[in-house]
């Protein structure tokens, strides 16, 4: 019997607390190559401790995280070299938007001429033309959020991996990425992507898991009618039976 794709990113029973604080509670997931999985929550759901966990970036408490078929905790670096991943400050600060794109894709195997024209290439897609010789510290939050993305995207990775992607764009930015994220899964990669903008999740997703106090306690459909309210109900719900 011939298998199925090996997912991009799998947690089994994931879980990780801090102190007396369950911040991830036995959660399941599995992104395929191709597929965008959206995680949506209010604020200190759990949502960017999850991602931390997937990439490798934190040790599981118990459960398993898995980066292409091995534990993403102490994943080899042709493992980690197959990821792009946002969070915040993911940005060298005293380099240049363009010397920022340049080591990030030197740092994944381009070499210099390769990295040159993938940086350049990222400043026109991502509009970052009239900053691409600034230093990223002197930049707007927005643009320093376009470059923390760009970094990400400056090479052909299989998984991209977005925590709150959006958050600090004006309208123009918040359609490049999305057009970014489109195109990268049309490509074959896997995307795992959180926020809180459901409009935003709806327009890219091919799934939305609702995140609430460390758990997945519910899945939109991308093309329901009023996401909203079945967010706040499902949210409503599960806080309820947590009482």
């Amino acid at each position: 019997m011939a298998r199925g794709p090996v997912p991009a990113v799998r947690a089994g029973r994931l879980a990780r607390s801090f102190g007396d604080v369950d911040a991830v509670r036995g959660i399941d997931i599995e992104v395929l190559p191709g597929q965008v999985h959206a995680l949506v929550g209010l604020n200190g759901a759990g949502k960017s401790t999850l991602l931390r966990l997937l990439v490798g970036l934190l040790r599981p408490g118990s459960g398993s995280a898995e980066l292409f078929g091995v534990p993403a905790w102490g994943a080899p670096a042709d493992v980690r070299a197959r990821v792009g991943f946002v969070g915040s400050g993911h940005a060298y600060g005293e380099l240049t938007v363009r010397e920022n794109l340049r080591t990030a894709a030197r740092l994944h195997g381009s070499c210099a001429r390769e990295a040159t024209a993938r940086a350049d290439a990222l400043v026109e897609s991502l509009a970052l033309g009239r900053w691409a010789g600034r230093r990223v510290r002197t930049l707007s939050d927005g643009n320093r959020r376009r470059v923390e993305l760009a970094c990400a995207l400056v090479h052909d990775a299989d998984l991209l991996v977005l925590d709150e992607p959006t958050n600090a764009l004006d309208p123009a930015g918040v359609v490049e990425i999305r057009e970014s994220v489109l195109r990268r899964a049309a490509g074959g990669a896997a995307v795992l992507v959180s926020s809180h903008h459901l409009d935003e999740m709806a327009r890219v997703a091919t799934t939305i898991d609702v995140v609430h106090e460390g758990r997945v306690v519910g899945r939109l459909p991308p093309d329901g009618a009023d996401l909203e309210r079945q967010f706040f109900r499902t949210v409503h719900a599960a806080a309820e039976a947590g009482r």
